[in-house]
């Protein structure tokens, strides 16, 4: 995704952030479908995705350091404005987002009555996210950095480079949980494949182990 991103590559984060309650009757009823800014594990299944097929896209966007509420608020507020009227091949599309780990922006869409989403539609969802990104000044992650989970339980991203020296240096092991946000589907988020051990990942070529099968 291009435009709006101005990446920088952060260092380990703190500990994890504590589930967040929003309160107030009107926010929570604007994010029914759409604000789920709970903790990736041991949630597979978002509840902001549950309408959704397996079948249902599926992208992922890692932000380059964690999102605060208000920041996380507005964000999916801009998404859910574009998504009443996304639409694909003339029909509407069905579509969700949320918010895992303060850092993982998800969005799950398939389109009423089944098929595929147009090759416009997928870029329409696009400049909406970059555009709420720019107007919010939310930094990506770059799509090469790789992203893992801290012994205390933040998420790092760090290069590639960078990550085969913390493993040189023992920082991480084949058992660290790392990230794969080129997830496709929500069915593979539903299975568990977004975080595993880097040992069942293709990082595990990093650590200069095969892949587990």
């Amino acid at each position: 995704m291009t435009g709006a991103a101005r990446p920088r590559s952060p260092g380990p984060v703190g500990p994890r952030a504590p589930h967040k309650q929003l309160t107030g009757s009107s926010l929570q009823e604007r994010h029914a479908r759409f604000f789920s800014p709970s903790p990736l594990r041991p949630m597979a299944d978002p509840p902001a995705f549950s309408a959704l097929p397996d079948d249902a896209r599926l992208w992922i966007h890692a932000t380059a350091a964690p999102l605060d509420d208000a920041t996380q608020s507005a964000l999916l507020d801009r998404l859910s404005a574009f998504m009443d009227g996304w639409t694909s091949h003339q029909q509407p599309v069905e579509g969700a987002a949320t918010i895992l780990d303060d850092r993982f922006l998800v969005v799950a869409a398939a389109p009423v009555g089944g098929g595929d989403i147009s090759g416009c539609g997928i870029d329409d969802l696009a400049h909406a996210i970059d555009d709420a990104a720019s107007a919010l000044d939310v930094d990506w992650v770059p799509s090469l950095h790789v992203l893992y989970r801290t012994a205390d339980g933040g998420v790092a991203a760090v290069s590639r480079r960078t990550f085969q020296q913390r493993a040189g240096d023992g920082a991480v092991t084949a058992d660290t949980p790392v990230f794969d946000p080129s997830l496709t589907t929500l069915g593979a988020l539903r299975e568990g494949a977004f975080e595993a051990p880097a040992r069942e990942s293709w990082h595990a070529q990093l650590l200069g182990t095969p892949a587990a099968s």
